[in-house]
């Protein structure tokens, strides 16, 4: 048995010898790193957002006193005219109110009428004929104020256009100032963007716009900006109007349609400078480096730069330190060291699904 053991151990110090037969084959692996060439900027950038069409048009309707909705007069789809009622609220609430107004009114009135009178002949004072005076202009516009609210129980349409959503049904109770129905316009039709506060400090080297369609193929249709929002809303985006710079199909694009909005971005400012992804750069006891990539030695040297724009695409601007067309290591950069040797990851093809072969 114990011959048996020592022709075994023999066995295997012989096959340690043999696999480690020189220095390179027995040796720690190397790291493994993803190599990504430094672009040059352009002059001209480009990006891209998702927009949706809408009516230049576009207006909710709702009533301007509060109350229970009688009936809705329009459904989704249907065309409006500018002043036609859309829906009736139930009025008795208000028709009572104006009754009683209308009482007090004639009232006051004859009371009022009755003090002048006497005053226009020095039988009563200036005081008494004031506080007639001034009592009948209050209560005439008490019985105006009434009669515009018994009126306002009927919604009309400040627009011609199709009704585009209706918000209540008949036998609901609103408040004033509720939405209804939404109408949009038949005329014109806009693009609607949301940008980041980034792209919003930058709006002045945002060029040129141009938008596509699903449905019309690689037909690009310009575009110019209407108006820009100076508030954000609650997710911290600015909405951007867009109005097209030539005729369009209104058969084919409509409002409510999704598109994809490309932005022409002037980098003018930015000549010299390169991009990487924010995952090259790495932050060591206040200085700035990445690592760049040496083809004929197979290692990586780290290279002091200064960082510019931090870009909504993951990447960065380096304004010196860095050429376009220089390899730098864009994942890792936390696990190798200045002088080291590498293996780059090197991408698959794209007939080599999975990189399995």
């Amino acid at each position: 048995m114990k011959n048996v053991f020592c022709g075994i151990s023999l066995f295997v110090c012989l096959l340690s010898v043999y696999s480690c037969g020189s220095k390179e084959s027995c040796q720690q692996d190397k790291p493994m790193v993803n190599v990504v060439v430094a672009k040059g900027l352009n002059e001209v950038d480009a990006t891209t957002f998702t927009g949706k069409t809408k009516s230049a048009e576009e207006v909710n309707l709702a009533f301007r006193v509060a109350g229970q909705i009688e009936r809705v007069l329009v459904k989704e789809g249907d065309y409006v005219n500018q002043g036609q009622v859309v829906a009736v609220m139930d009025a008795r609430d208000y028709q009572v109110q104006l009754a009683a107004t209308q009482a007090e009114y004639e009232q006051v009135k004859a009371d009022a009428e009755r003090v002048m009178a006497l005053y226009a002949e020095g039988n009563t004072t200036a005081s008494n004929n004031d506080k007639a005076r001034y009592g009948l202009q209050q209560i005439t516009q008490k019985l105006a104020n009434h009669k515009n609210q018994l009126n306002d129980t009927k919604l009309r349409s400040t627009i011609s256009g199709y009704v585009q959503t209706k918000f209540h049904e008949s036998g609901e109770t609103v408040g004033a100032g509720m939405p209804v129905v939404s109408v949009f316009g038949s005329g014109d039709t806009e693009v609607e963007i949301k940008i980041s506060a980034s792209d919003f400090s930058n709006i002045e080297r945002f060029t040129h716009f141009f938008c596509k369609f699903d449905v019309t193929g690689d037909e690009s249709f310009p575009l110019n900006v209407v108006r820009v929002s100076q508030e954000a809303n609650s997710s911290q985006l600015y909405t951007v109007r867009l109005k097209f710079a030539g005729n369009i199909d209104h058969k084919k694009i409509t409002p409510g349609m999704t598109t994809m909005v490309y932005a022409e971005v002037s980098n003018t400012e930015a000549a010299g400078m390169v991009k990487v992804p924010t995952s090259a750069v790495l932050e060591e006891e206040g200085k700035t480096q990445v690592f760049v990539y040496d083809e004929k030695s197979g290692k990586v040297n780290k290279r002091l730069v200064n960082v510019g724009l931090l870009n909504r695409d993951g990447t960065v601007l380096i304004e010196t330190g860095l050429k376009a067309g220089e390899k730098v290591v864009a994942t890792g950069v936390h696990h190798i060291e200045d002088g080291e040797e590498v293996d780059v990851l090197v991408k698959p093809a794209a007939s080599n699904v999975g990189g399995l072969l």
